[in-house]
């Protein structure tokens, strides 16, 4: 939403009290601590049953409440003044309607839903009690995507003909849990899982698709859903985004590979915030950024690999950026960083992108 304030229950001036939902790795590694750093944000509570993740949370934020279930933190809902939903994919729907319905904003980590019906869904329902519903897409900021989108907006590239996007990794043997499930209720599978972000990113860039196509695979043995996944999406405006996911990958192609009219740009390596993140660190000077040696190449003519095309500084990343704007969205009325709509139309891709792969067919939307 955007438009007027949304209140807070808490005293004017206070920060905003949020109520964290899960401390897994989405809610350990990047809520909790890109809550704490924001400027007009307060954890206030951590939800987990687990008495490990509650002495990890007790730790780690130990002016923070802990609570053992949902249950208990909508039971005293008039002392929050944000939901942040970072549980297992199938309980996403359930915990944000139970929210909007208790009359609180939600944050909820990406997907938002198994379906993009769903997540019209409670958009409508958001809209309907005037909340804010927002959703954590956080590599919206990762530091190659700002990167690219400053070459866009300058004209770099020219016209951007195809986009080739990878989330690549190595992990020959499955984790298990329920990332891995076969279960199709847990909403599992890379393609729901790195396949929303990478969804998330060609839509941003280059605007809605009309036709998507995908293969899917089971690789490993033993695994049980998609762990080598492409899916490419022709856009309305005639770009075509070629998109990677996969755990089976032994050597990593380049993070993006742009490629128009005038020039192209090459980046190879992961944003490091999640490292930073997974290693401790908080947000601070110097946050976000990489040595000058990670930088992308733009160029034209001669591969980046043997000195063609010159470096471009790669612009630091910044996660802290989401929640400042969703502080924002909520004191000021500024715009909702991440919408539940944005989502659905990325949720539609993937669908789309399940259907092909299953049916081998090109699907127009």
């Amino acid at each position: 939403m955007t438009g007027t304030p949304l209140g807070t229950s808490g005293t004017p001036g206070s920060p905003l009290r949020v109520g964290l939902v899960g401390y897994g790795l989405a809610g350990s590694v990047f809520h909790a601590p890109l809550i704490a750093a924001t400027e007009g944000l307060t954890l206030d509570t951590v939800v987990t049953s687990n008495p490990e993740r509650q002495q990890q949370a007790r730790a780690e934020f130990p002016d923070a409440r802990l609570a053992a279930g949902p249950d208990e933190l909508f039971d005293r809902a008039a002392e929050l003044d944000l939901i942040v939903v970072a549980s297992p994919n199938k309980t996403h729907v359930p915990l944000a309607t139970t929210a909007l319905e208790a009359g609180l904003p939600v944050v909820v980590d990406k997907p938002v839903a198994g379906t993009a019906a769903e997540a019209r869904e409670l958009a409508a329902l958001a809209e309907e009690r005037g909340l804010l519903l927002s959703v954590f897409q956080n590599r919206r900021w990762d530091n190659d995507f700002l990167t690219l989108r400053k070459l866009l907006g300058e004209g770099e590239l020219g016209d951007v003909w195809r986009f080739e996007s990878r989330f690549e990794r190595w992990r020959p043997k499955p984790k298990g849990g329920w990332r891995e499930s076969g279960d199709p209720a847990e909403i599992g599978g890379l393609l729901y899982d790195l396949g929303s972000h990478v969804v998330d990113q060609a839509l941003v860039l280059f605007g809605p698709a009309a036709a998507v196509y995908a293969e899917s695979d089971i690789r490993r043995p033993g695994a049980e859903t998609d762990d080598d996944t492409f899916i490419a999406i022709t856009h309305t405006g005639g770009v075509r985004s070629h998109l990677y996911v996969s755990a089976t990958t032994a050597q990593l192609g380049p993070r993006f590979r742009v490629l128009g009219s005038a020039a192209g740009y090459v980046k190879y390596g992961l944003d490091p915030q999640e490292a930073a993140l997974r290693e401790g660190q908080r947000p601070g000077p110097g946050w976000g950024a990489e040595p000058e040696s990670l930088w992308g190449r733009v160029g034209a003519g001669e591969s980046p690999v043997t000195g063609g095309g010159r470096p471009e500084p790669t612009l630091p990343g910044d996660y802290p950026a989401y929640y400042a704007a969703v502080a924002k969205a909520l004191l000021e009325g500024a715009p909702n960083p991440v919408t539940a709509l944005e989502a659905a139309a990325a949720l539609d891709v993937l669908e789309a992108a399940r259907r092909s792969a299953r049916e081998k067919v090109t699907v127009t939307l």
